[in-house]
């Protein structure tokens, strides 16, 4: 009798024991169905937080960026429209990444800057093929440089003019990359951009009421990346073309069109100086670039050049200029780590990392840039502008900088906002918005101004 009593307690303590494991093991997701449950691992990595299953093959982390900007300007004519002193929350980004296997990718990221939520990233990546990546959703194209690389990243707080105009951003879409050695290729097809609630709205009413195409465009880049053996130096030589369809992510009234403007890379004036306003019976605009790039251990250097040509449809209206409208714009950067820190080149996505700091205190970089647009052409006036920016960045750790820019801004008399702004003053002395009445000389009228910024920025 003692064995068979002791025989039970001991199967029903086994049984205990199993339950408590396949409990352990076992979890009901949201709809009751059981799934698997593995243990994660969470540390922190070059000051990201990141949970690791034990095998690795699942990984996810979150990116979180914040850039508080605040600026003064100064030095343009008391007769021209003043400019507001301010700051705004220039990026404040909330983004989820994961490794769900060790082929597949995903990510979403939303930006909620200054109170509007817009879209930034929504990817599907797989890698499983040797040397090649596929990726689907709404993602920045392969384009340009400046473009490309991460805001984290620049010596500059805003990129130069062209990049932020002459070139497409972010579409949706589906690309794929080749990366080996000394070459980096990539092809994509894309849709319109996915961004904010306006946007969408645009989208969908020129669907839903028109019955209107998105608009297709190919976006293809080639890199040549001869230095990749050598870890503190790089050399980035590139081209990319992109043919783009009119889009419907603009107004319904301005479907059929584009319209190209820009602010003096700055988010605290509002102003857009360089404003073609809607060029309407467009067919396809046709970007290209050239750009060359490197680095040495604390120096680092960009150029590149971008032309837009905008081909008008043959069939436009006979009073349209069917003539190609050409839009142009350059740039040319360098920075230098002072206390022993250095560049660092990312040749999978043929653009700049996160700089390696010198000291444990952090270290100190500079930057100058000069950078120009001309958005005239062919009988639109858009304006031309050209920046002198000059930067110092103190790196007080991985996650933290502090930046503080100068910039000196020179626009022509096109420059008026699509005919808001005072670019000069008339036979009578009054303040003018129309460049036809503009008596100063060349180079003495349009709007110039001086701007000092600075930014606190976290990354985590």
């Amino acid at each position: 009798m003692k064995k068979f009593i002791l025989s039970m307690a001991c199967l029903g303590l086994s049984l205990t024991a199993y339950a408590q494991n396949e409990k352990d093991s076992v979890k009901l997701d949201q709809y009751g169905i059981k799934v698997d449950r593995k243990p994660l691992i969470t540390e922190e990595r070059n000051g990201i937080l990141v949970m690791e299953s034990k095998d690795s093959e699942y990984k996810i982390w979150f990116d979180i960026r914040v850039h508080v900007d605040a600026a003064t300007f100064w030095g343009q004519d008391k007769d021209y429209d003043p400019i507001g002193d301010g700051g705004s929350i220039r990026r404040a980004r909330f983004a989820v990444k994961g490794q769900v296997t060790p082929k597949w990718y995903g990510e979403v990221d939303v930006n909620f800057a200054n109170g509007v939520v817009e879209l930034k990233d929504a990817i599907v990546r797989y890698t499983g093929f040797s040397d090649w990546e596929l990726q689907a959703g709404n993602f920045k194209e392969n384009f340009q440089l400046s473009r490309n690389t991460s805001s984290r990243y620049q010596p500059l707080m805003e990129r130069p003019m062209m990049a932020n105009t002459l070139g497409p951003s972010r579409s949706m879409g589906v690309n794929a990359k080749y990366q080996k050695k000394w070459l980096f290729a990539s092809y994509g097809l894309f849709f319109h951009a996915v961004e904010d609630a306006e946007t969408r709205t645009y989208v969908e009413d020129n669907n839903k009421d028109y019955g209107r195409k998105e608009g297709l465009a190919h976006t293809a880049k080639v890199v040549f990346q001869p230095l990749y053996k050598n870890s503190d130096a790089s050399l980035h030589i590139g081209t990319a073309v992109s043919r783009r369809e009119p889009s419907t992510d603009v107004d319904p009234g301005e479907y059929g069109g584009v319209r190209i403007s820009s602010r003096n890379a700055t988010s605290i004036n509002r102003k857009k100086y360089l404003d073609t306003d809607v060029i309407p019976n467009v067919d396809y605009s046709l970007f290209s670039t050239y750009e060359l790039a490197g680095h040495y251990k604390a120096f680092r250097f960009e150029t590149a050049y971008v032309q837009d040509n905008v081909y008008i449809l043959d069939s436009a209206p006979s009073t349209q200029d069917k003539s190609t409208k050409i839009f142009r714009g350059a740039y040319v950067m360098a920075s230098y780590v002072l206390f022993g820190g250095k560049h660092n080149y990312d040749y999978g996505g043929a653009k700049f990392n996160q700089i390696t700091r010198g000291r444990s205190w952090g270290d100190i970089e500079i930057a100058a840039r000069y950078d120009y647009m001309d958005l005239n052409s062919g009988g639109i006036y858009g304006g031309s502008g050209e920046n002198y920016t000059f930067g110092v960045n103190y790196y007080a750790s991985k996650n933290v900088r502090f930046s503080l820019n100068y910039q000196y801004s020179n626009n022509d008399r096109y420059a008026n906002g699509k005919g808001k702004l005072y670019v000069g003053h008339d036979v009578y002395g009054n303040p003018t918005k129309d460049p036809s009445q503009v008596t100063e000389s060349n180079g003495k009228a349009g709007v110039d101004y001086n701007m000092l910024s600075a930014r606190i920025q976290i990354d985590f």
